[in-house]
């Protein structure tokens, strides 16, 4: 259960990131609630998984899945750069969370 809750935590940082960014264009009320909620849940779900998974591997999953996915989220929706090298390295981080995992 606790690699679930790690996920869940990393997912939560990712829109916490993105309700951030809109924030910042659009300044609504809304949006600033739902960065605050979304990185309330992305720390209570890390607190979580710490209960159970070694602080360091936890942590590195945990920010790995909100870089890659703050990469990818800006390039979906904010227009950011979509060059190959930039999606390589979100596959190295990707591939360096999984094998924490599966050393963990």
């Amino acid at each position: 259960m606790a690699w679930i809750w790690l996920i869940i935590a990393g997912l939560c940082e990712m829109m916490g990131v993105t309700f951030m960014n809109w924030a910042l264009h659009r300044h609504t009320w809304q949006l600033w609630t739902a960065m605050v909620v979304a990185f309330t849940g992305s720390f209570g779900c890390l607190e979580l998984a710490l209960q159970t998974l070694p602080m360091g591997t936890a942590y590195a999953i945990w920010t790995g899945i909100g870089a890659a996915g703050g990469v990818i989220t800006g390039m979906l929706f904010f227009g950011e750069s979509r060059d190959w090298r930039k999606l390589l390295w979100v596959v190295v981080i990707l591939s360096a969370t999984v094998g924490l995992k599966l050393i963990a």
